[in-house]
């Protein structure tokens, strides 16, 4: 990932929450027109591969038909909906201001779009991603449930020191993370919603390895930022999803991997629960 959004202090024009202003007049009828398009054009290719969730989502919030939000309009739109609403920040901030506007049912936006010919691929997370990739999920109480009280868990992991061991949930879940669904597979995780070509790989090709979700071999399981996962973790649901956050003694977890090495990059290891493919329709 580039470092040109990646921030340790906020920048000028940012509070020390690390909120902005979104400044929605920045962006061009050109920057509008092109949003629309490939929004659109996402949502048809993700038919059959996106969970449902993230379809009612795109739907509800009517990602596929407007071009880039006004947050301070559709703000609106999400508390009425989610319970949630969205806050504009420079891009990647630190953990303690993200995980705070996670426990107040906030979620942060990258307040930059995705340059280039074309809006196919972007090296760091932009607010296309953000907004595209995860706010669908949000019309799922049940996620809305997980991803606050998983704010909750990272604000006591900054004081434990084990924020990076919980960062691999959010990154293995959140970002790409699978879900049972229909007898077979379908994708959730943001970073597959926002790459079609990702999702497709994600969920059809014989590359990749996809695990049943087991908390400690997945903190413990390292990721590459800059090509297609070669580990995948496939959920059974999200109240199971959330159930986990809410009844697993996370310190406890903790203390049974933080003297374990990391498990490189696609590498397997004794106790690996393979997603069993029988009657899969992916």
């Amino acid at each position: 990932m580039g470092a040109a959004h990646v921030f340790e202090t906020p920048p000028e024009d940012v509070a020390e929450d690390w909120s902005m202003s979104q400044n929605w007049a920045q962006f061009t009828q050109n920057d509008h027109d092109r949003w629309s398009h490939f929004a659109a054009k996402q949502t048809r290719a993700l038919q059959g591969l996106a969970s449902d969730t993230f379809l009612e989502g795109v739907r509800a919030l009517e990602l596929d038909t407007m071009g880039v939000p006004d947050f301070d309009r559709w703000n609106e739109r999400l508390r009425e909906v989610t319970g949630w609403e969205v806050v504009a920040v420079p891009g990647v901030i630190p953990n303690e201001p993200f995980f705070k506007m996670l426990a107040e049912r906030k979620f942060p936006l990258a307040n930059f779009l995705r340059q280039g010919p074309s809006f196919e691929y972007s090296d760091e997370p932009d607010m296309f991603h953000d907004v595209f990739g995860h706010m669908p999920m949000f019309i799922d109480p049940t996620f809305g449930e997980f991803m606050n009280a998983y704010g909750r868990a990272g604000i006591r992991a900054e004081r434990q020191g084990m924020s990076d061991w919980l960062g691999r949930l959010y990154l293995h879940t959140v970002e790409f993370g699978l879900i049972r669904q229909g007898g077979g597979l379908r994708a959730y995780g943001a970073g597959l919603m926002s790459s079609y070509a990702e999702t497709v790989h994600a969920l059809t090709s014989g590359a990749p390895r996809r695990l049943q979700f087991d908390l400690p071999r997945l903190m413990r399981t390292q990721w590459p930022f800059d090509e297609f996962q070669p580990t995948y973790f496939v959920i059974e649901s999200f109240d199971a999803l959330l159930e986990e956050m809410e009844t697993t003694s996370l310190k406890h977890v903790y203390a049974s991997v933080s003297d374990l090495p990391l498990i490189p990059i696609g590498e397997s290891v004794p106790g690996d629960r393979e997603y069993e493919k029988a009657g899969a329709d992916a």
